[in-house]
């Protein structure tokens, strides 16, 4: 990792960039503490909705989500984790 003072960095520009363009990280400092650091860009990950829908339509799923309860969000029991369970 390069460290290099912002007022380098400034006239350098492009050639900074081309550096972190083949991967390097260098840190910009000012008065000796570092301000930021360039970095090569990422593309931002995340959900990929429209990927979703599409693996939704391929498998026939029109609803993904049939129904609710009304109680879905009512508190639960406080004996509920050691409750037995119902026989099937």
């Amino acid at each position: 990792m390069t460290t290099i003072a912002l007022e380098e960095a400034a006239p350098t520009l492009a050639e900074l960039a081309a550096r972190v363009e083949g991967g390097e990280t260098i840190v910009v400092t000012r008065n000796g503490r570092p301000v930021l650091d360039l970095v090569p860009h990422r593309r931002k990950g995340g959900l990929n909705l429209e990927a979703g829908a599409a693996f939704l339509r391929a498998h026939g799923i029109t609803d993904p989500f049939p129904s609710i309860p009304d109680d879905f969000d009512d508190p639960l029991p406080e004996d509920f984790l050691i409750r037995p369970l119902p026989e099937p």
